[in-house]
Order: structure tokens, then sequence, then C-alpha cells
């Protein structure tokens, strides 16, 4: 994406015009252009469509999953962790020494998700090996490219000034078009916002009145004040005396009241297709059961989150991994924890796994977090009796772990 300026003039005290530059993404831009209303009459921006709970949970849940998932970087052929690769503490360990690689992760994420995009700077050492990864304001990034399309960074100084960084010296990570998914859906955030300001209003005036008196005689507005003021002292529960030829009225529920419920739950499902969850990740159950919650659970981590891992893992690689490294080395997030499941399931299927000799007993131990024991590196099938000669499993990281 190219740099698009816009030009302000300002008058100064001495009566001269000051002329600034800024980009898209910076907060001047955001002023000008993404606090505009939306047709529900609200202002959506990131900070605002946080107040929408399921605006708040699809964040989380996106960005709090690609912080907690661990990355490991392996050699190609033996799948062996590299752990002595200057990459590997970076992305296992810790960024920098106040931020954990798990807690970048979530904060370039959440970035992303809120602006578009989600920058860290790659400190290096004097041989060009990477040290340490520093998050960047994405306000003060602007992403140029060339001619050829290679992007260059430009980053906007605390102290004035501008600096331009290589591709190859910024993590970057962005969405699939680098915009954020509250500015493709803020039409649908911006009605929920309403929704919820409507409903708060509502509840703040005590809700619908639940009726109304009615009279032939003509009254005076003093006589009017004190049927009014002596009808809202009358407590629920309790009896109301009416005088005058006064009669009370209920107010039936409208057919408008019954689908506001029901406007309110699809806005929770636009919102999750806009960041594309299963609703029921969002805790919309009106139509959730115990199986279609877990293969939901199965397409959140295929079609929502795999997307995001693959960015990751190809970000890491193009700034922490010279080029040599990458025909022998890849860096790739182990899901396996969102596809535990119960503990018989899970004790059925490494029992098979031992059976067909695809794992050996240390194995197993190793995923229940089990230490080892002597004679379980043994490939054998525990099940059968015949005399046949086991064959050693082959050593892992995982496996010593």
């Amino acid at each position: 994406m190219s740099s698009i300026t816009k030009r302000l003039a300002r008058e100064t005290g001495q009566g001269v015009t000051e002329q600034k530059a800024f980009t898209l993404t910076s907060p001047e831009a955001r002023s000008l252009f993404a606090d505009m209303p939306v047709r529900s009459g609200v202002t959506v921006t990131s900070a605002t469509a946080l107040r929408v709970p399921a605006v708040a949970a699809a964040v989380g849940l996106i960005s709090e999953a690609c912080g907690n998932l661990p990355f490991k970087l392996h050699d190609r052929d033996t799948r062996k962790a590299q752990k002595d690769h200057a990459a590997y503490e970076l992305i296992h360990g810790e960024a920098n020494p106040w931020t954990s690689a798990e807690e970048l992760r979530e904060q370039l994420t959440r970035d992303a998700l809120l602006t578009g995009h989600g920058f860290a700077q790659v400190v290096r050492n004097g041989i060009g090996q990477p040290l340490e990864l520093h998050r960047m304001d994405p306000g003060a990034v602007s992403v140029e490219t060339d001619d050829y399309g290679e992007p260059s960074y430009r980053i906007r100084l605390k102290g004035g000034g501008d600096t331009v960084l290589p591709y190859t010296e910024v993590l970057h990570i962005s969405t699939l078009d680098g915009v954020s998914p509250i500015t493709h859906a803020k039409e649908a955030i911006g009605l929920a916002l309403a929704a919820e300001q409507h409903l708060a209003d509502w509840f703040g005036n005590a809700g619908r009145p639940s009726g109304y008196l009615s009279t032939e005689q003509d009254l005076k507005p003093e006589a009017s004040t004190k049927i009014v003021t002596g009808w809202a002292q009358v407590k629920a529960g309790s009896a109301a005396i009416l005088e005058g030829g006064m009669k009370y009225y209920p107010l039936a529920t409208t057919n408008t009241d019954a689908e506001f419920y029901n406007n309110r739950i699809e806005q929770i499902r636009e919102i999750a297709r806009a960041f594309r969850i299963p609703p029921t990740m969002l805790f919309e159950l009106s139509r959730g059961t115990w199986s279609n919650t877990e293969q939901m659970g199965q397409q959140f981590l295929t079609l929502t989150l795999r997307p995001w891992l693959k960015r990751w893992a190809s970000a890491y690689a193009r700034v922490l991994l010279p080029p040599e490294d990458r025909k022998a080395l890849y860096i790739e997030a182990e899901t396996k924890d969102l596809l535990a499941v119960d503990f018989a399931v899970q004790a059925t299927a490494y029992s098979q796994y031992v059976a067909m000799r695809a794992m050996a007993p240390n194995e197993v131990r190793a995923g229940l977090n089990l230490p080892p024991m002597e004679g379980g590196d043994e490939l054998a099938n525990p099940f059968t009796t015949s005399g046949g000669t086991t064959v050693r499993a082959p050593q892992t990281d995982e496996t010593e772990e």
C-alpha cells in the first residue's frame, strides 16, 4: 500500500503558514475519516467498537489465541527444535526484556484487528543476528512500496522527524486487505451501539409505562399534576385508587418490542461474520447444541485462527531467518492444545497410536505431562504377544522434555 499524505496548513502566532504531512494510519487521519458517524447516528472507532461486548470478545479471542499458542523453530528434515538458533528465544521465550513472545503476538494481533496493521521493529547485534522485537504504534508507521511492490516502513519518531526501515527490519502483521474488520463492519457495529444506547435510555427512564389513565372530564393543570404525582407514588403490587371517573388502560407489548431482542441477536451474528468467528464462540447459543458447538470450535481453528498463524509464521521467517536458513528451518505454531478432547476419547486415541506403533509410551506420557519411564521409547504393540522385533522411536525435543 503506497503512502497517502494529506497537507494541512496551520497559522502560527507569527503569521507563518506551517504545513504538516501525515498518513492515513496516523491519529490525525483517523480524526478526519475514521470518526465519521454511520447511518445509525453513532461514531464507530476502534475505541467505541470495543464497547460492544461481541467485538471485544472477538478481538480478545483471536489475539489471545495467537499469543497463547506456542511457536517453535524446527529442522525440516529431522523436525527437531532448534533451540540454539537466535530466533528461537524471540518466538518461544521473550521478545525483549519486558515483553514475552506471547504478549508481543497478542499485542500485534490486537493492533491488526483494530487498525489493520501491527508492527514490531527488529533490533540486531553487530553481526546481524536478531536480539529483540519492539512493538511500534500503528499510528506512527506508514507502509510505502516501490515500483516493484517491495515495501518499506516510514516511522514517525517521538522526538520529531521520521526514519525509513526496510521490510527485513520490521515484523509486520496485517489483515487480509490491510483494513480492520471494524472498518468493514462499521454499520453493523454502529447498529449494535445504537441498540445498546436505546436500551440503556429505555431502562434509565424506568422502561415502558405499564399503562395510562383516561377520563372524559376536563382537568385543570393543577389537578392533572396532582393525579400524576399520586399515581407515581403507587408501589408495585399495591392497589391504586382512581377518582373522578378515571380509567386505567394497560399497554401491551408490541411486535416492535418483540423484534428488538431478535435484532440484537442478529447483530452478534453480523459481528461474528465480520471477524469470521462461529457465533457460538461469542456465546450466541440460540442455535448451539453440544455437537455443532464442538464442530464450530474446529471451524474456529481451521477457518479463523489458521490464517493468522500462517501470517505469523511467515512474518517471523521473513525477518528472523536469513534466506539460507529458510531452506533448512521452518517456524510453526503448535495447535494441539486447541484440539484437546475429553479424557476418554484422548485415552482411546493414544491407545490406538501405541498399538499401530505410531507413538512410543514415553511420547504418550509426555503428552500427559508425565515423566518418561524406562523402556518407554520402544515402538511396540503391547496388545499382541508375537515375538517380533521392536523399533526404537526417534528422539525428539518434545520426548526429552
